[in-house]
């Protein structure tokens, strides 16, 4: 864990109300995104949000139980939206991203400490 950066809320705030305001409308802008580009742009997505909720809250897990639900909320969402529809398949690559994210953000935040009881290492080339 590391610790908690508040100002880190900002972009992911806004990343979470620009999925939320492309996923209400009918049709995205720009090209139509058939599979795969859909799932790639699900994917990086979700890794920029998780990525961003990591470094807000210090913690992995945290990070990726929120992108996950909200993945999950924005596909239920899209399901009210005519002509689009919810999947699973989305919200799977939603979470792949999030995962991602969410490790690159915090990587070696989680590093074991030396253990209490064991002599600390001596240092190469010393004799002792």
């Amino acid at each position: 864990m590391r610790r908690p950066r508040p100002l880190w809320w900002v972009p992911a705030l806004l990343i979470m109300g620009a999925i939320w305001s492309l996923s209400s409308a009918p049709q995205t802008p720009g090209p139509s995104l058939e599979h795969p580009k859909d799932w790639i742009a699900h994917f990086s997505a979700y890794l920029a949000l998780a990525f961003t909720l990591a470094r807000a809250t210090g913690r992995r897990g945290a990070a990726l139980v929120i992108a996950a639900w909200f993945g999950a909320l924005d596909e239920a969402h899209q399901a009210f939206v005519p002509p689009r529809e919810a999947g699973v398949q989305d919200w799977l690559f939603d979470v792949a991203g999030a995962w991602l994210g969410s490790w690159l953000a915090l990587r070696g935040a989680a590093r074991p400490s030396a253990r209490p009881d064991e002599p600390p290492e001596r240092a190469v080339g010393h004799a002792t």
